[in-house]
């Protein structure tokens, strides 16, 4: 297996676990009540299993002098996060787990294609070129087939 193999297998597991994520998180939003609450129940439980895999991998701790180095908006990931995961838990009991991922998936997917455009945010610079812009529409034309099928 080459490198760029890892990479994408690592992305396509990472893409895996969504839907088991959002329909755990919408399952747990039985229990307790509100998006907002299962959030944040989500995010501690990521939480402390970060910091468990940092503590047995032996990852030190950042130092201050490299957090220091940061700027503000560098952290709004986490914030970008919060909206993700609560708008799914919020979607999906009245649309399904199969449309608000893949209106999830097209929202990315615009997005991603934007930033990569413009190398946004220091990204390395891939040009929307007709062949990826035409991937884009297959991923819209799928969303609304998926969201015609729910009706």
């Amino acid at each position: 297996m080459n490198d760029r193999s890892i990479y994408l297998a690592a992305a396509l597991i990472g893409g895996a676990v969504l839907p088991v994520q959002v329909a755990l998180n919408a399952f747990l939003k039985r229990y307790v009540g509100q998006p907002m609450q299962v959030t944040f129940i989500s995010y501690l439980a990521g939480t402390l299993a970060s910091l468990a895999i940092c503590f047995f991998a032996r990852y030190p701790l950042p130092t201050s002098t490299s957090i220091s180095q940061t700027s503000w908006w560098m952290w709004v990931g986490g914030c970008l996060g919060t909206l993700y995961v609560w708008s799914t838990i919020f979607a999906t009991p009245n649309i399904g787990t199969a449309l608000t991922l893949a209106l999830t998936i097209a929202g990315q997917m615009i997005a991603a294609l934007f930033l990569d455009h413009y190398g946004a945010i220091g990204l390395a610079r891939y040009p929307a070129s007709p062949l990826r812009i035409a991937g884009i529409m297959f991923v819209i034309i799928g969303v609304s087939l998926v969201a015609a099928a729910k009706k």
